[in-house]
């Protein structure tokens, strides 16, 4: 490699941002007569492509805090979210300059509760339950893709082990 190749890639290592954080959702429910788990998909503003509720971190706010509020904000669920996070993904974002940043997001489970009409972001997205297989072959991200197998797969697995009751001798 010569001086001036080795140069410029030293330059562009410098230069390269680190990832920009962001806090999603994967929310959940059952359903009542079947007890199939189903996850949310909604479709982004920009490309309509099929995501989960994420965003910025927020002033005052923690990560589970921020991922339960867009979760609101963008597909109108209330629910249970867990404070510890389930997983992480990479995706490219572009912003509104154009410029394209690489984001690391948070995913943190939201067992759906409530789903309300009326929410901030209803007349910009399309909201569809789905499988975690079905919603895995619907995401871009490779992660995001692992994410749903892998919660499909442990919530399969809390769901066919017998009830521990606790013995007193």
């Amino acid at each position: 490699m010569n001086i001036l190749t080795r140069l410029a890639n030293d330059v562009c290592l410098m230069l390269r941002r680190p990832p920009r954080q962001q806090y999603a959702a994967i929310c959940y429910r059952r359903k009542k007569k079947t007890n199939e788990l189903e996850v949310l998909l909604l479709t982004s503003r920009d490309t309509g492509r099929w995501v989960i509720p994420k965003g910025w971190p927020m002033e005052g706010k923690k990560a589970h805090a921020v991922a339960e509020r867009e979760a609101f904000e963008e597909a109108g669920v209330r629910g249970h979210v867990d404070k510890n996070h389930f997983g992480f993904f990479d995706y490219e974002k572009k912003l509104r300059n154009g410029v394209k940043v690489i984001c690391r997001v948070q995913v943190h489970l939201l067992e759906v509760v409530d789903l309300v009409k009326n929410f901030p972001e209803r007349e910009s997205r399309t909201l569809e339950w789905v499988t975690p297989q079905e919603a895995s072959l619907r995401v871009n991200e490779p992660e995001l893709k692992e994410l749903f197998l892998s919660f499909g797969k442990q919530m399969a697995q809390t769901q066919q082990q017998p009830d521990q009751k606790t013995v007193s001798l």
